[in-house]
């Protein structure tokens, strides 16, 4: 995002303080509409935090709350009670589509370049990194809407049940922005605070992104070459193995093979234990590793699968093992399409 702000240039002084002041004295006459924010006993405490231990300005953070906005449709939409989760046959649909293979060998043939120095840096495959950004906004298209200040505020300030996991990313983004030199009130995202091509959260963003293109800033809004490389980056950080497979098919025989199905995601057996059980796999692969079992609901019926580390990495991305099948499988199908002529 090439977005620069002397907002973020001034976090950590008070030029541009008489403005400020009066700002927050129109505020007080009532000639300036007070934000959602203004006054909250919380943001005051959470600013005081920032002030004290991360050396914001206040008057800063002060007027950045006056224009922080409440959203009801967030808190409708993390409320929501959870829809009936879909069954691997209807799921499966909505991420692997011809458009979505068509558009990522597109998105891969623009940016081949990246995509190779990062598998070459990083180990991950050029066909798995096209998958995350394919299955997380269609290749940039779908990045969200919200302003991420008010995403943040609304669930860190007004979402009980998880609120203080929103307000430490709220901290991040702020973090994130003084570091980036952004203007917070222009970065977009979902309505959790998710940004960019890959959907990184704050804390991610700040964790993992990376300047692959080593202009001096971390853009993984409009920039595709950071965005290649930070999913890279996360994955390398989180284990990702290079040149190793991701998943195996198998079959199950036995009374006992059930008891094999792991609960969860963490890899909970050995490959060997669930041999032992009636766990059969035509793949060559080494007893000792650690794999989680499970099984999907097919259109033709329950398949079963040997979740294998590299599978565990994706579903840090997202926990889910339907998630990481949707990226495994496009990512298969991308690779397939890619080579031909």
């Amino acid at each position: 995002m090439q977005i620069r702000c002397g907002w973020a240039a001034r976090m950590l002084s008070t030029t541009g303080l008489a403005a400020i002041l009066g700002f927050v004295g129109a505020l007080q006459a009532g000639t300036v509409r007070a934000g959602d924010y203004a006054g909250s006993p919380q943001v005051d405490e959470f600013i005081a935090e920032l002030t004290r231990d991360y050396g914001f300005a206040s008057e800063q953070l002060v007027s950045l709350f006056q224009e922080a906005e409440r959203k009801q449709s967030i808190l409708d939409a993390i409320s929501r009670p959870a829809e009936r989760v879909k069954p691997w046959k209807e799921y499966r649909p909505i991420f692997i589509t011809d458009a979505r293979v068509a558009r990522g060998v597109d998105f891969w043939r623009q940016h081949e370049a990246a995509l190779a120095r990062a598998e070459q840096e990083y180990g991950v495959p050029a066909q798995v990194i096209v998958a995350i950004i394919g299955v997380e906004t269609f290749y940039g298209r779908n990045t969200g809407n919200y302003r991420v200040i008010d995403a943040l505020s609304t669930l860190g300030f007004d979402y009980p049940p998880r609120a203080p996991f929103f307000r430490k990313e709220l901290r991040e983004f702020l973090l994130l922005a003084r570091e980036e030199q952004v203007d917070p009130l222009s970065v977009t995202g979902s309505y959790a605070g998710a940004m960019g091509l890959p959907q990184f959260m704050p804390s991610s963003f700040r964790s993992f992104a990376v300047d692959f293109d080593h202009d001096g800033h971390i853009d993984i809004w409009k920039n595709p070459t950071d965005a290649i490389g930070s999913v890279a980056s996360y994955f390398k950080r989180h284990g990702w193995a290079a040149g190793q497979p991701v998943v195996s098919r198998a079959e199950l025989q036995g009374t006992q093979a059930q008891q094999g199905l792991s609960e969860g995601l963490d890899p909970q057996k050995s490959l060997g234990e669930l041999r032992s059980l009636g766990w059969k796999t035509r793949d060559v692969l080494d007893d000792a590793m650690p794999v989680t079992a499970f099984r999907l609901e097919g259109a033709e019926g329950d398949e079963y699968w040997l979740g294998l580390p590299n599978f565990y990495v994706i579903t840090r991305y997202n926990r889910s093992a339907m998630y990481a099948m949707a990226v495994y499988q496009l990512s298969d199908l991308l690779a397939q399409a890619r080579s031909k002529p």
